[in-house]
């Protein structure tokens, strides 16, 4: 894999995820299209009938797939960086590194959260990491987001903030 910031550099992947929707998240959306299908059905005879299902349904999947197309990613090499989703933060900017269960996660995406703070949070995703930023030049405080990995990824960034 290579740095997309300098190519000749090549990247070092210590951590990597993808945030998919399981498998308990796709039933409900599935069974919407096929009523909303049955519900065109119903109106139509002969072949154009099934031409609902052949359209939602792909379309319901696609949706599904593309919820579940966020990734974390950290990686070491020269320069150390946390990718999440196309954001990435060069690890030297990184402070404190909190890891927040899904109990903890709520007042801090909510009430106790700030506006300006960058947030990829995922709902079938329980806990997430926060990291606050030490760059006085960026407006955003800390970065909020979910992994299925807490204590991995905040290991992996204390430890590249150390060094």
């Amino acid at each position: 894999m290579r740095n997309t910031v300098n190519p000749a550099v090549p990247d070092v992947v210590e951590h990597r995820e993808r945030l998919y929707v399981p498998w308990w998240g796709w039933p409900l959306p599935v069974l919407g299209a096929v009523l909303l299908a049955a519900e065109l059905h119903m109106g139509y005879p002969g072949i154009r009938a099934w031409l609902p299902y052949l359209v939602t349904l792909p379309l319901v999947a696609a949706l599904m797939l593309s919820l579940g197309r966020s990734r974390v990613r950290v990686t070491g090499g020269d320069e150390p960086t946390l990718w999440v989703g196309d954001a990435h933060l060069p690890l030297r900017f990184a402070g404190e590194v909190e890891v927040l269960d899904k109990d903890t996660k709520r007042p801090a995406l909510g009430r106790d959260g700030d506006p300006a703070a960058f947030v990829l949070h995922r709902g079938w995703v329980g806990p997430a990491v926060r990291v606050r930023l030490t760059d006085s030049d960026d407006p955003t405080p800390y970065w909020l987001f979910s992994t299925r990995h807490p204590e991995k990824v905040a290991k992996l960034l204390r430890a590249a903030g150390a060094r």
